[in-house]
């Protein structure tokens, strides 16, 4: 791909365009030259290149001067065209006042090849990367659909607004929602338009680890670091070297692995558990939550200096009943996703289903529509559009029908609920008083916190096989 990016180099002096061109042919780039600002116009609004060097003293148009020109409505010069700009000793000044301009990088003369060949490569990156963001944002305007999300409504078109323009940055995101709002679809989405695309994604679940273990599957370990570790391990943070690291319920995080995780991000540097020294770390983190933020810096769960680093960017995912308008192309969408992993020919969907779609308040959000249309798919016969006969028996009915939750901390179990339907409900009510911190509801229910995940599991897979 490197030698289809296409450089055009400006420099007045013959020897120095000679070299210049000479050392950025031979790392595979495609290149033009020009003797002044006025040839370097007219090329780069005839050629295109993706990437301009200039020099800023030249005869007739100085390289401030071109940077202005291309900088211009309707010259040519766009998010997709970087220029990198070389300067005499004793002229940054200039060098910065063209970075105000828009200048990607600048670059002292005599010119450092190293430090060329990085910003040539970076700035391709960038090249690539806005090319993708610009596809993503018609397929958008078109459509309503960035990556895996789907959505036309106001709300959500804002939130692909922001994910465009946070995503090809470093910054820490806070992700916060309702389960199943599609957290990690955003994570990964901002993943995927980012210069890091190439690199890992890795998404860890901070409240499925047990305590004991989260510092070890987050940092790594050395061998004989703890009871158990026969041989070194790599943490998140290394298999994401390079990429992405998405740490799911961060408010489930341990304090004390709350602070290390500061440090991380402050210093960019991290130590295994048993190591001697630290390793640097090039990891954009991104995190997610399904509880009120502020709230869980309140009440201890999550540390106020961890938020605040955390939340350079929040996106907030409102739950499904609060975009209904959106169910109709998120439904189409997983037809097709659904027809495609299945190997089924669906032809859409009737009426009467969305009409019921749309009456259902769908507490378990965007992932409970992904199993309902899942199992829909899977029933409904080859070239027919999936009907409300196709929605699970009893579909829309609280699982806990039979019981009802009077007001505040009282649940009142009606005759004829079964024992199963209460202890769910009481354990879904706990989680809801805890603000869904898990240690502290297993506490109040008095089982351990592994019985309370095998129950959470259990509800999960009973609403999976229901298609809910």
């Amino acid at each position: 791909m490197q030698n289809a990016v296409k450089v055009l180099i400006a420099e007045d002096e013959p020897n120095a365009l000679a070299g210049l061109a000479e050392l950025i042919s031979g790392w595979g780039y495609t290149t033009e030259t020009a003797r002044d600002g006025v040839e370097a116009l007219e090329k780069a609004l005839a050629w295109d290149p993706a990437i301009v060097v200039t020099d800023l003293k030249m005869p007739r148009m100085d390289g401030m001067g071109l940077l202005a020109k291309l900088a211009e409505d309707g010259a040519g010069l766009s998010e997709n065209m970087a220029v990198v700009v070389l300067t005499a000793m004793g002229s940054i000044q200039l060098a910065v006042d063209a970075m105000k301009m828009g200048a990607y990088d600048f670059l002292q003369k005599p010119v450092d090849a190293t430090r060329l060949k990085t910003i040539l490569a970076n700035a391709t990156k960038q090249r690539t990367t806005a090319i993708e963001l610009e596809v993503a944002r018609r397929r958008l305007r078109e459509s309503g659909v960035l990556g895996a999300l789907v959505g036309t409504s106001r709300r959500m078109r804002e939130i692909f607004r922001l994910i465009e323009q946070i995503a090809p940055s470093n910054v820490p995101v806070l992700i916060t929602g309702e389960s199943g709002t599609g957290k990690e679809l955003v994570a990964r989405t901002l993943h995927n338009l980012s210069p890091r695309k190439a690199r890992p994604f890795v998404a860890v679940n901070c409240a499925a680890i047990p305590e004991t273990l989260i510092e070890s599957e987050i940092f790594g370990h050395e061998k004989g670091a703890f009871t158990g570790a026969v041989e070194r391990r790599a943490g998140c943070f290394e298999l994401a070297s390079g990429g992405t690291l998405l740490l799911d319920e961060i408010g489930e995080m341990p304090p004390g692995t709350q602070a290390k995780l500061l440090r991380v991000l402050e210093e960019r540097k991290f130590r295994r558990l048993g190591a001697r020294s630290e390793q640097d770390v090039d990891v954009r983190v991104l995190a997610a939550t399904n509880r009120d933020p502020q709230t869980a810096v309140a009440e201890g769960h999550l540390r106020a200096d961890l938020y605040y680093r955390l939340n350079v960017f929040n996106i907030a995912m409102p739950p499904l009943r609060e975009h209904m308008d959106d169910l109709a192309p998120m439904v189409e969408s997983m037809v097709s996703e659904m027809n495609e992993k299945h190997g089924r020919k669906v032809s859409g969907v009737s009426v009467s289903m969305l009409d019921r779609l749309k009456a259902y308040s769908w507490p378990g959000n965007g992932r409970e529509l992904r199993n309902t249309i899942e199992r829909a798919v899977i029933l409904c016969p080859n070239g027919a559009p999936l009907d409300a006969g196709h929605l699970p028996q009893g579909f829309g009915r609280d699982h806990a029908a039979s019981a009802a939750v009077a007001d505040g901390n009282t649940i009142v179990v009606r005759v004829g609920a079964t024992v199963d339907e209460a202890e769910r409900l009481l354990i879904q009510r706990t989680l809801e008083a805890t603000g869904q911190n898990k240690t502290r509801a297993a506490e109040i229910l008095g089982v351990s916190l592994k019985t309370l995940h095998n129950k959470l599991k259990e509800y999960a897979r009973e609403r999976k096989e229901a298609g809910a």
